[in-house]
């Protein structure tokens, strides 16, 4: 008759569980579900810039693209800011922490062991389940147990919350690849504002000489009784204004060194030792095949976006499995007696196993709002991928227009550069010819100053769009995108 009713009991115990079970999956929200979703790289009209590049196909970059440059001290320089600036030891700490994230994750799935040890004096009760010698006397009680734990992770909650710390890990290690690419593109960009500044500080020395040499000229003809005044007088002012010039270029290179310093996280006595740019303008102008898939595979902050929506998706079924029965199992051993005397004796062992079932009933909606929120969390991955994805080709498309224009305007730069250095010979010539004074030499040199400055920016604006491109391309170095992502296999 016992044994009976203690199969009831335990029919009815497990039909209790059931329905409880079947409850907690009945009340789970109905119409959460995510809105936002991936555009899909070929759907989008790459356009002429882009798709016309394919006659001008290049290969990849290189990891280190910005040796095309061929300057050995750009190289010192990206070396030693990729090695020593703050922001890349903030980006290697965070990966450290998303790793040790991802661990905690993973502890989840396994069996957790604890031992506990208490020894406590005190006086028991003569009213309590104690022998009768220790009935309202002052004893020791004893307890070391250890205990194992086990969550049987049924619905994946476990398992879900690992894939999405995993997928974190792939996100930050992508944004530390972009870290990367940035601060390798803010050097070169800076280096190529120095090469101009240089370039210009030469322009403005000649343009100094050229005022000089016009006033001389002018003060001679004036003591000859063959000048005025006034023309004197205006050739005198142009020259502290060509010195000024002089002195704020100066200044902005001293500047741009510091800058560079800081980048290379190194103070400014570092860029003391900077000396003047030699970069090459042999560059390779054209874009791999394949793009804009190809930038699902190349692009960090394309890459680290779509990570964040595969770690979001893992965070909604994280949620999901919230509102399921949790089942953990435990089991402990250890000993326990009043004294010492046979606290470790085989008399004084305890042991016992323990199955826990909870199944959230009555929350208050807290789980239904949890879920909301990973499904709206996922959908802001969703359009920030989507609006990084559309941005990036626009940069892409920006960039090829503005170095196809760059081609053309130094071709035109340098016909205008040309014609001008021919100006000056002819005027030369007629000046030694003695055709003419050598004012008219000197107005002619004006022109090729003129020319020699924009025949600089030019050239400056060329450099910085290559560098531009490769950034908007990705660079030379592949990230490791989601399985399955076109372009992430490349």
């Amino acid at each position: 008759m016992e044994n009976g009713m203690v199969r009831i009991s335990n029919i009815s115990c497990v039909a209790i569980v059931a329905a409880m079970a079947l409850g907690g999956c009945a009340r789970l929200p109905v119409g959460v579900k995510p809105e936002a979703r991936v555009v899909e790289p070929a759907s989008l009209d790459a356009g002429n810039a882009i798709d016309g590049e394919k006659k001008h196909s290049v290969t990849w970059p290189s990891q280190q693209w910005w040796k095309v440059y061929a300057d050995p001290q750009l190289d010192r320089l990206i070396a030693d800011a990729t090695a020593g600036n703050p922001s890349m030891h903030m980006a290697r700490s965070r990966i450290t922490i998303s790793k040790s994230v991802g661990g905690i994750a993973r502890s989840g799935l396994m069996p957790t062991v604890q031992t506990e040890a208490s020894f406590t004096r005190e006086q028991f009760s003569e009213r309590y389940f104690v022998p009768h010698s220790y009935a309202g006397n002052w004893a020791w009680y004893n307890e070391w147990t250890t205990a194992l734990f086990y969550d049987l992770d049924l619905w994946g909650k476990n398992r879900s919350a690992l894939a999405a710390a995993l997928d974190q890990i792939q996100m930050v290690t992508a944004e530390a690849q972009e870290v990367r690419l940035s601060l390798e593109t803010a050097v070169i960009r800076l280096y190529v504002q120095l090469s101009l500044q240089y370039s210009l500080l030469d322009v403005a020395r000649e343009t100094l000489h050229q005022r000089e040499q016009i006033r001389d000229i002018l003060e001679k003809r004036r003591s000859a009784g063959l000048g005025t005044e006034i023309e004197l007088r205006q050739a005198e002012t142009v020259v502290p204004a060509a010195r000024a010039d002089i002195e704020r270029i100066s200044e902005s290179i001293e500047i741009l060194r510091n800058r560079l310093s800081a980048l290379a996280g190194k103070g400014p006595g570092y860029g003391e030792g900077i000396r003047r740019p030699t970069m090459s303008f042999a560059l390779p102008i054209g874009l791999p095949s394949s793009i804009p898939a190809d930038l699902l595979g190349r692009r960090p902050d394309v890459v680290a976006q779509r990570w964040r929506v595969e770690a979001s998706g893992k965070g909604i079924n994280v949620a999901k499995a919230s509102f399921y029965p949790n089942i953990n199992l435990t089991a402990f051993a250890g000993w326990q007696s009043l004294g010492f005397d046979k606290f470790l004796s085989s008399q004084s062992v305890i042991k016992g196993f323990t199955p826990a079932i909870s199944l959230p009933i009555f929350e208050g909606g807290r789980l239904r709002e949890q879920l909301r929120v990973s499904t709206a969390q996922y959908d802001l991955a969703v359009d920030a991928y989507n609006n990084t994805l559309i941005h990036a080709l626009e940069e892409v498309a920006n960039e090829v227009v503005t170095l196809r224009s760059l081609e053309k305007q130094r071709t035109e730069t340098y016909l205008s550069y040309s014609l001008a250095g021919r100006a000056y010979d002819i005027a030369l010539a007629g000046f030694k010819a003695g055709l003419s004074d050598y004012l008219t030499v000197l107005n002619a040199q004006s022109q090729t100053l003129v020319e020699s400055q924009r025949k600089a920016q030019v050239e400056a604006h060329f450099l910085d769009a290559y560098a531009a491109l490769m950034r908007a391309i990705g660079g030379g170095v592949p990230v490791n995108a989601p399985p399955g992502t076109p372009g992430a296999d490349k």
